[in-house]
């Protein structure tokens, strides 16, 4: 008897978790949603009954049932920025979300630069970690920091959760994407949700579906040696992961540092680049919602790589002519000579900001495009270079121009002198009496040392476009 006792038992258990109601890790405790939004929540259930969603904020209750397929969702309304608040899912059991805010949901993701958390890595430093860590508190600023995982398929949920910013979160979390979360929580006064999904030496294509991996490099120009044999370089891995899940999440917009292990191909990177970008939106099906993304930094490559560098910035760089809503940050004088992972993610983070207020946020007073090339004019010996965006006009803060170049028909770059006279720079060399083009920091290694009076370097460029 006691044994059959015993199997009633355990087949009640087992029908109890198999009927159990589960939603995706990052509907819980302590996260934020996305302000005067309709928010998507869903889930999956093997019961018949209704799924039931209340929210606190107003006392609306939502119904839905599941599909064949035990797949459910629905949408709900939120209010402006506030909270603490609650929601109730319920069907056979209640699950009770605590702790909700509503406020400006991001994603930040790339590559290793991204993924470089505020604590550093071993032997390479975060520039005033200390000092950041210590005034790191604050419950209005949430992290979710996704774990790597990869997938050849779609996957419903990702492993992670909710932290409120602390020391111990901050530490771990990714050091661009946390400083970024603190300007706009201080500018905006509202709170905000952060969420990580990184992996280092992730080629672009891990982060895109396969087949439009094959469409965007069907003219391709140079091998793929970006994509590698590590799970994590593999075309879709880490979109299927890392992406899929997400998508439906209400954001206000992406955040983006990644290029390195794409230098091997970056002649494609732009075309790579804008359509991603393209298809995560259309995915999400909310609008063009902002996307920026940061310049590759400078830094002394191997031998042989050097004229990859500044060709994938000019690559990049396009990527804001190609799309709207999208922008990209230059670092082009905070690289370090000697190593990949630069010590100075403040002021990366601050430029992300700077975006994401002055554009997309609207806030006044703020500067944030990169100035790039406009045009040139060669008049004898003398090429006179025009910039857009710095309405201000150009500054070198009173130091000598060093990293211009100038060719002339045999393209030959030699060095250049540069002078600024009012809103050009007039570029010469004694090496080239009849110049025909111009470059600017176009090196792996160099530091920009042109702004805008506004304070926003010069992205590095050229007027050729010799091979």
């Amino acid at each position: 008897m006691k044994y059959i006792l015993a199997f009633t038992f355990s087949l009640f258990v087992y029908q109890l978790s198999f009927a159990a109601l589960t939603i995706p890790h990052f509907f819980a405790d302590n996260m934020v949603l996305q302000q005067s939004s309709q928010v998507k929540i869903w889930g999956k259930s093997t019961s018949k009954k209704e799924i039931q969603v209340k929210t606190s904020w107003d006392g609306k209750s939502y119904k839905t049932a599941k599909d064949q397929d035990g797949n459910w969702s629905l949408w709900i309304e939120t209010p402006q920025a506030g909270g603490p608040y609650n929601i109730q899912i319920q069907q056979e059991e209640k699950i009770t979300l605590h702790d909700v805010l509503i406020g400006e949901v991001w994603i930040c993701s790339g590559q290793s630069n991204m993924d470089m958390p505020m604590k550093g890595y071993y032997g390479q430093p975060i520039r005033h970690a200390a000092e950041l860590l210590l005034a790191s508190p604050n419950d209005q600023i949430r992290l979710f920091r996704i774990e790597r995982a990869h997938a050849e398929n779609a996957a419903f949920d990702v492993n992670g959760n909710w932290s409120v910013a602390n020391a111990a979160s901050v530490a771990n979390f990714s050091a661009v994407g946390y400083q970024f979360a603190k300007y706009l929580q201080q500018h905006l006064h509202v709170p905000i949700g952060i969420i990580q999904t990184t992996w280092g030496g992730s080629p672009i294509e891990a982060w895109m579906k396969p087949s439009l991996v094959e469409r965007s490099l069907r003219q391709q120009k140079l091998p793929n040696r970006a994509i590698g044999k590590q799970v994590h370089q593999q075309p879709g891995n880490l979109y299927h992961a890392m992406i899929c899940p997400l998508i439906g999440f209400r954001i206000a917009g992406v955040i983006w540092y990644q290029g390195e292990q794409n230098r091997y191909n970056y002649y494609d990177y732009n075309i790579l680049q804008t359509n991603m970008i393209r298809d995560w939106r259309k995915s999400w099906d909310i609008g063009e919602w902002p996307f920026y993304y940061v310049e590759i930094a400078p830094m002394q490559y191997a031998k042989g790589q050097g004229a990859l560098l500044p060709r994938l910035r000019e690559m990049q760089l396009k990527t804001q002519d190609s799309l709207s809503n999208a922008g990209m940050v230059t670092t082009i004088d905070g690289g370090e000579m000697h190593n990949i992972h630069p010590a100075n993610k403040t002021v990366v983070a601050q430029r992300l900001a700077s975006w994401a207020l002055g554009s997309h946020y609207q806030k006044k007073g703020i500067a944030y495009q990169t100035p790039t090339l406009d045009k040139i004019v060669i008049l004898h010996d003398t090429v006179l270079v025009s910039l857009k965006h710095c309405p201000l006009g150009i500054t070198s803060y009173g130091k000598s121009l060093t990293q211009f170049e100038l060719a002339g028909t045999d393209q030959i770059f030699h060095p250049a002198t540069a002078v600024l006279q009012n809103d050009r720079i007039a570029v010469t060399s004694t090496a080239v009496k009849t110049p025909v083009a111009v470059r600017y920091a176009f090196h792996d290694w160099c530091f920009g040392e042109l702004y805008s009076t506004e304070g926003i370097p010069v992205a590095s460029f050229r007027s050729d476009d010799w091979p």
